[in-house]
């Protein structure tokens, strides 16, 4: 893609993400869309509630009707119940992040079914600090570590895998210390890890998606809406539109 075109459709396109996608966001998108780019913390995983809110300030803060791309997967319906407002709204049609680093909704599924009860670990996740080790860490001084364990049974006791899933092989080399670190404190229900490189084909789907949206109210065809969500102005997110036939 020619990262210096010139915008083709009437619409400005504004693009409000999370940080784990920064790196990819701004490799693929044209330069004059970069400029507009909002990332936001990795944080607002942790509470759902807090992500739609302040996402849904972000969105509304945009004064000129444009197409918000939203780099998010549904992310424990923290998407759901955002407005669109006065603008139409661009989004990847996956539950979570994951499926966006594999490089497409049929790779994860593939991984379901080969291990449903997988752990995955990602660039965001491991720099907000939400694993299980650091999970643990933090029950300690409020349960003491016996209960705080027992907690900690109850939750992954039924896991089988941990995997490490990135975009590139740097984040896989950046990241693996840290990640076999929690993968060592796993070993207590048997998971074995893993390392997955995925790939950018979801982000360039999406991106794709927005460079081709004409403003006009129209589809972007069949194709790409297995993949991406459109919601026009004074639509909402709803989360039944995630809903895929597995």
């Amino acid at each position: 893609m020619d990262r210096e075109m010139s915008p083709r459709h009437r619409l400005p396109i504004v693009v409000i993400a999370c940080k784990v996608l920064q790196d990819v966001l701004e490799s693929l998108l044209p330069k004059h869309v970069t400029q507009t780019i909002t990332f936001m913390d990795y944080g607002l995983h942790v509470a759902p509630s807090k992500m739609t809110t302040t996402l849904q300030e972000a969105i509304d803060d945009i004064a000129q009707p444009s197409l918000v791309v939203l780099g998010y997967g549904l992310c424990g319906n923290g998407l759901r119940g955002i407005r669109a407002g006065i603008h139409t709204l661009l989004i990847p049609r996956t539950d979570d992040c994951i499926a966006i680093l594999l490089g497409s909704y049929e790779a994860y599924m593939r991984e379901f079914r080969a291990a449903p009860g997988t752990y995955y670990l990602t660039k965001g996740w491991l720099e907000s600090g939400s694993n299980p080790l650091q999970e643990y860490e933090d029950y300690v001084p409020k349960y003491g570590a016996e209960r705080a364990m027992w907690v900690m049974d109850q939750q992954y006791q039924h896991y089988e895998r941990l995997v490490l899933v990135a975009r590139n092989q740097a984040d896989l080399d950046r990241y693996r210390s840290q990640a076999q670190e929690i993968a060592r404190f796993c070993t207590r229900w048997s998971m074995r890890y893993e390392e997955i490189k995925g790939t950018d084909d979801y982000m360039q789907q999406l991106v794709e998606a927005a460079m081709a949206y004409d403003g006009n109210g129209g589809t972007l065809g069949a194709e790409l809406e297995k993949d991406v969500l459109l919601v026009p102005p004074g639509g909402e997110i709803h989360q039944n539109a995630f809903i895929r036939g597995r």
